[in-house]
């Protein structure tokens, strides 16, 4: 069943589609909501108990918040490429779909790897602990197949893939941040492909980028107040950490320490 703007109007109680903010449509047997993509300000969505199989129509919804997507039929994690680009999306509950038959502590980390903004997964809360964790041990998801655009701009790649770029997203993401915070951007070669391989050797630089992307993007929904704890938490540590090369620097035979400092 596709839902129609008639429809959709009826049940916002709207007179027109610009004007829709919530919708419900719990348990509407659909299965084409290609209506979205006229629906740019919608906010808060209840699609559950239906037969959806594609989320493309839900990715020009940049004002959406609050997603709830339970017992549809999502094929696959991948479909969720589509809500990379919605910033203001901090609530999804994607259970009981068939991308979700894999193993639950897996399907959560490779959820929140791709969509780091949420909040609220499948009713309940993201921790900080989880989402560092989600940025190291959460499975890439890639472009669905059959989005990609037939023009090559930017380098050789589709606007498609460029867009969707997990590297690209969270190296724009990271040194906005860091940019707000007065500090330098880091080039891309501080951000290790989310695709290659990791080897014992890479494996702790790459925590430590992602537990350092996940921080910086925490920190933009913090509060003054907040942001002084973690003010205070840094000095802590840098204190702590300068005390240690100090003692390390006294323990070591003059030639060692001149390598140190250099």
């Amino acid at each position: 069943m596709k839902l129609t703007r008639k429809q959709v109007l009826a049940k916002a109680k709207a007179s027109d589609l610009d004007s829709v903010k919530k919708l419900n449509c719990w348990g509407c047997s659909l299965t084409d909501i290609s209506i979205f993509s006229q629906i740019p300000n919608i906010e808060v969505l209840t699609l559950s108990v239906n037969s959806i199989s594609s989320l493309s129509p839900l990715a020009g919804c940049l004002s959406l918040c609050e997603l709830y997507l339970r017992r549809n039929m999502i094929p696959s994690l991948s479909e969720l490429c589509h809500l990379r680009s919605l910033s203001c999306l901090k609530v999804l509950w994607l259970a009981e779909n068939p991308c979700c038959r894999t193993d639950s502590d897996k399907y959560r980390l490779s959820v929140l790897r791709c969509l780091p903004r949420l909040q609220k997964l499948d009713n309940q809360i993201v921790t900080e602990e989880e989402l560092a964790l989600a940025l190291v041990d959460g499975e890439e998801i890639t472009t669905p197949p059959g989005t990609v655009q037939n023009q090559i701009p930017n380098n050789g790649l589709t606007d498609v893939e460029t867009e969707n770029d997990p590297l690209k997203y969270n190296m724009e993401e990271t040194n906005k941040i860091r940019e707000q915070l007065g500090m330098k951007p880091l080039p891309r070669d501080k951000f290790p492909s989310l695709s290659s391989p990791v080897t014992k050797e890479t494996a702790p630089a790459i925590k430590k980028t992602h537990t350092l992307e996940a921080v910086l993007m925490l920190m933009k929904d913090l509060e003054e107040e907040e942001l002084q704890i973690v003010h205070t938490a840094a000095q802590n540590r840098l204190q702590m950490y300068t005390l240690d090369t100090e003692t390390l620097k006294d323990s070591l035979p003059a030639e060692k320490t001149l390598h140190i400092e250099h």
